[in-house]
């Protein structure tokens, strides 16, 4: 997220203007984030978003009101961020395990 947010203000900084699919992305990012913050999952699809997503990326959404939205999602993913109940840090040791488990089986079939 923080790297699709430094593109987009390096597009500014040095076009005048952003590329959109920059600002997409950091906008899926956001949403994504919040839903890992608060459900625990990592969302593939974010088909409730799809078409919004869509008209960002086509420059089709003005600047003013993609931005205030950005914002707004940037404030709910400090607050989720704040509340959210998941661990300060993975449990790597279990990751790990699961990772070792899907390759045997990868192989196995």
């Amino acid at each position: 997220m923080l790297s699709q947010f430094k593109k987009m203000q390096a597009d500014i900084r040095n076009q005048g203007t952003v590329k959109w699919k920059h600002v997409m992305h950091l906008i899926r990012l956001l949403i994504s984030g919040i839903i890992v913050l608060k459900h625990g999952f990592v969302p593939v699809r974010v088909d409730e978003h799809r078409e919004q997503l869509l008209a960002i990326k086509r420059g089709e959404m003005p600047w003013e009101e993609t931005e205030k939205w950005r914002l707004s999602l940037h404030a709910e993913f400090d607050r989720t961020f704040a509340e959210t109940k998941l661990p300060e840090r993975p449990d790597y040791e279990k990751a790990n395990a699961f990772l070792i488990k899907a390759r045997y089986h990868a192989v196995e079939n």
